[in-house]
Order: structure tokens, then sequence, then C-alpha cells
């Protein structure tokens, strides 16, 4: 297994570690609901360095990144990062990603752990040389800091104006000493930031931002609440909500796909289905008696299986067990009510609206 940069940190801390996508990765430190708890009222710190980091590079990167990505790549700057999905022929989720635009002709691709590879080699088969792709995941370490205090605890660290970086915008600079880039970005459905910097500087940045936090109740956070976090906030994990056999429009990410913007993998499949319309939508599902949902549980209505749990969890901000999920389109309306199967038995539960938890703030981890 891979061990990120940070692992002697995590057994510092006396993290519960687990294998997740071919890491050994902190899955809690000290509880999920805590840490989770955390996160929503004051910030928490996550190492999320097993993401990867692919680069696109050279005069005709942006013409490759247009090509393979359904978002409309052309519409941000330098210092703006963009939400983005890697499609196949066929408009099939090859990867969800996050595009940041270094500079005129050099683009990060931040990928999903399990995807870093399956990535870097069809974005590089398919560029057809255009442009230099390369895998710098090594090179990087990606801390996450999100929460509404997390303003407050990096402010003191870097002469970068933090006020001044709007949603999915970054600025790079230094931090305690530490250079780095600083996105207002994340997977919390929280205010906060990812930065990135230097493998090799990873533990000193982490130690600056917890020494930092210590007196505004910093805690470190695992995958168990990263997965509460954005769950609550109904943001998709890739392969959960998302993967080659689904469709952006199936899985309510319609706004991501710029059909208009010219020819992108996947375009024509995408037309097609959207004249023909999606037999099966991405839903919120609450339970309306004890139980809770987990991925691949089935979804009945009226004893017909009308289709499956990709993702489930007792909200820990709400109090109630939420879900997402894929129905039949013509069952997918407000308030539907539905059985779940859940260790044999059969338990109550309704369609309801996305997100289940949405903080109304001005500045937004999204």
């Amino acid at each position: 297994m891979k061990r990120t940069p940070l692992y002697s940190v995590h057994r510092r801390l006396k993290a519960k570690m687990v294998e997740f996508a071919g890491w050994e990765m902190p899955v809690q430190y000290s509880g999920i609901i805590e840490e989770h708890a955390a996160v929503r009222a004051r910030a928490g710190l996550f190492d999320v360095s097993h993401m990867g980091e692919v680069e696109v590079r050279g005069p005709e990167a942006l013409d490759v990144c247009q090509k393979l990505t359904a978002n409309d790549v052309s519409r941000i700057r330098v210092g703006q990062a963009q939400y983005n999905l890697l499609l196949n022929e066929n408009g099939g989720i090859i990867d969800d990603v996050v595009v940041y635009r270094l500079e005129p002709e050099r683009f990060l691709l931040c990928v999903n752990a399990a995807n870093t590879k399956k990535d870097y080699e069809w974005i590089r088969e398919m560029s057809g040389g255009m442009a230099e792709i390369v895998d710098a995941s090594s090179e990087y370490v990606q801390l996450a800091l999100q929460g509404p205090l997390a303003e407050a605890i990096v402010q003191p660290l870097t002469a970068i104006e933090l006020s001044q970086i709007a949603p999915f915008y970054f600025n790079s600079g230094e931090v305690a000493s530490v250079r780095c880039v600083v996105a207002r970005t994340g997977y919390t459905g929280e205010d906060g930031f990812e930065l990135f910097c230097a493998s090799e500087s990873g533990v000193r940045l982490w130690d600056a931002l917890f020494d930092a936090g210590r007196n505004l109740a910093l805690l470190p956070v695992g995958l168990g609440a990263r997965d509460t976090l954005r769950l609550e906030r109904a943001l998709p994990l890739y392969g959960h909500e998302l993967d080659e056999s689904t469709t952006p429009l199936e899985a309510g990410l319609a706004w991501v796909v710029k059909l208009s913007k010219g020819p992108f993998l996947g375009r024509e499949a995408l037309l097609h289905q959207k004249e023909k319309g999606v037999t099966r939508k991405l839903v919120g599902v609450e339970l309306t008696e004890t139980g809770i949902a987990r991925g691949g549980y089935k979804i009945f209505k009226q004893g017909r299986d009308i289709g499956e749990i990709t993702s489930g969890t007792k909200s820990p901000t709400l109090g109630r067990s939420i879900a997402m999920g894929y129905v039949l389109t013509e069952e997918s309306q407000i308030g539907n009510s539905l059985d779940l199967e859940i260790r044999g038995r059969r338990v109550g539960a309704r369609i309801v609206p996305l997100p289940f938890y949405s903080r109304q703030a001005k500045k937004g981890g999204e």
C-alpha cells in the first residue's frame, strides 16, 4: 500500500488507518461524529494527498482540455479553478476532476485517487501528442482546511489576502514559509481552502496549520467524516454516484456540460440522450423508519425494483438517515414514498430534495 508524506503525522495523532484506493489513509482520529461536527462548526484539517495531479502543458494544452472534458475550460483564467468531467465517447464519466489554470498554457487536473493511473493514461492517449501530459501526483502534498473558521486560521500565516479569493479561485504564495497554491475549493459544503505544496514540505505545512488552529479547536479529520460531510452536501463520489456507465445527465450534473462549446468526447452521445430523455435519475432519499441505507441496497416501489442506493449514512448534522441513489425517471418525483431492502427487510423511505444540507454563506467551499 502507498502512504502519503504525512503518514508519520497520522501515526503521531493515533489515527485509525485503513486501505483506500491502494493507499493507507486515516479513516478517523478522535471519531467520525466529533470530526464531522468540528468541520460544520469550526474547522477540520484533512490530508488528501492521495488525490492525483495530472498536468497538461504546452501551446495546445487548452485544446486538449477542451476535447477531453465536458465543461468549457476556455472560460477560466489563470488563478481560477473549475469543476469538470472526463467523459468517454458514450458520455460515461471516466472521472470528475477540478481543473486549475496555473499558467496560460499549463493546467493542473486534480483527479480521484482510485483513477489517477487510468486518467493519466487516458489523457495521454487521447491527447495524441498535442500537449505534454505529466503525472505529477508524487510531487504534491494536498491538504484541505475546511470549515467556517478556515480563513481565520490560515490568514495569520500568509501575506496572501485570503478574503480576496472567491470560491473556485486560487492564489500562489507562502503559507508558514512554505510555497503553496491556496484554492478556495473543497468537498465538505463549508467554506475552506485546499493547499498544494511540494511533497517534502507537507509535514511542515500541516504542523503550522495545526498549531495555528489549536486555540480555535481545529481537529484533524479522516476519510470517514470526509464522506459524511460530502454526502450531506450531496457531492458525488466516484465509484458510487459516478462511473463509466453513468452520464452527467443521469447524475444531476447537466450544469457542468457545455454542449455549445464545440466538439468534445461524449458530446454526440449526450445530445442524443438529452433529446431522448434519461431513463434513470440520481435522487436524495430519507428513511422514514429506523435503519441505515448503504451503497448497493435495492429500492422498491410497491414491490417493484426501481433502483439502487449509491451512498448512505446517518447524518451527524441532521440526525436523520440519508442516502443517494438512482431510480427510474418516472419514480423520481420529490415526496415519492419508497421501500429500501435493508438486511432482508423492507424499510420505508421517501425522495427528498438535494442537497440535504447547505450552508447559506457569503463564501461556499463548492
